[in-house]
């Protein structure tokens, strides 16, 4: 086969790659504290087996990250939402174990623990779960996450930094297991809990509507390219096949 062709095919996983992302990160375009996926491809250099020894450059297939930017911030007035402000996260406990998460609406069981929308037990400094009076007052939460009822301290939200860059697996959308251990935020003043506020997906919509006819475009041609390089490739050999 062609060098050329080569090509091609890697540039077409690395679209495809692509388009796969940009789907997902349509898809939770308004999921609170969604952080949306991008793809960092590089150039593969291989050298070919004429006799020039010419190299030939190919896409990788491309390796995710996320996209820290924040999400914008949206007030609520519920007492039991909340948003990060700075780089870090809340946690969660899960059947997964440890996961780190943006979307901070919370709810109390009818016990008093403190939960995530999807029931999982949201967790202190230490990794603790968080447990309030049920029937106490309304809980007040200040920037470092010290919860507050009835003039007694309850607990405190844990914050967590960890490196993502090491790898990481989505966790019902908005949440994320990491591969390194999450490590407590400790004495950050850039890093806080806004109380009565959820952060908001930091998808651009627009952005990836146009990134997705981009790279629909860009699908389109290189197959349109594939299929006249085939043609040529074709004809050559029925020409070359007929000559004496």
């Amino acid at each position: 086969m062609q060098s050329g062709m080569y090509v091609s095919l890697s540039a077409q996983r690395a679209l495809d790659k692509r388009l796969t992302t940009i789907a997902d990160n349509m898809a939770n375009v308004n999921t609170v504290g969604f952080r949306s996926t991008e793809v960092k491809f590089d150039d593969i250099v291989a050298r070919t087996g004429n006799e020039m020894n010419a190299k030939v450059s190919f896409v990788s297939q491309g390796n995710d990250y996320l996209n820290t930017e924040t999400g914008e911030l949206k007030e609520t007035g519920n007492t039991l939402d909340f948003a990060v402000k700075g780089d870090a996260w809340m946690a969660l406990e899960t059947p997964a174990g440890q996961v780190l998460t943006r979307d901070g609406r919370f709810n109390l069981t009818t016990n008093g623990e403190l939960v995530s929308v999807k029931g999982y037990p949201v967790l202190d400094v230490g990794g603790g779960r968080i447990q309030l009076d049920p029937n106490g007052g309304e809980a007040g939460v200040s920037k470092d996450g010290t919860i507050v009822q009835d003039g007694k301290q309850m607990g405190k939200i844990g914050l967590f930094t960890a490196d993502i860059s090491r790898g990481y697996l989505r966790y019902d959308n908005s949440g994320v297991k990491t591969t390194q251990p999450p490590q407590p935020v400790v004495d950050n003043a850039s890093v806080g809990i806004l109380q009565g506020y959820v952060e908001q997906s930091n998808v651009n919509g627009i952005s990836q509507m146009t990134q997705l006819i981009q790279v629909s475009r860009a699908f389109e041609s290189i197959s349109n390219s594939m299929g006249q390089s085939e043609n040529n490739m074709n004809e050559a050999l029925k020409t070359l096949g007929g000559s004496k």
